[in-house]
């Protein structure tokens, strides 16, 4: 019992964000996973472009 109340303790301790900075966070992160997943869409695209094309040749 006393972990648990130790814990409550330092969970009243904790500085939680905003819901303004949550929500900015939350489409930042999204951005940076649109972002790198357009990248490794066309890189992938074009590497698998080029190894049809090797093969093929």
């Amino acid at each position: 019992m006393n972990y648990i109340k130790s814990v409550g303790n330092e969970m009243e301790k904790v500085n939680w964000p905003s819901v303004k900075e949550v929500n900015r966070f939350t489409w930042i992160v999204v951005i940076f996973v649109v972002i790198f997943a357009s990248y490794f869409a066309l890189t992938d695209e074009v590497f698998s472009s080029l190894m049809d094309w090797l093969f093929n040749v």
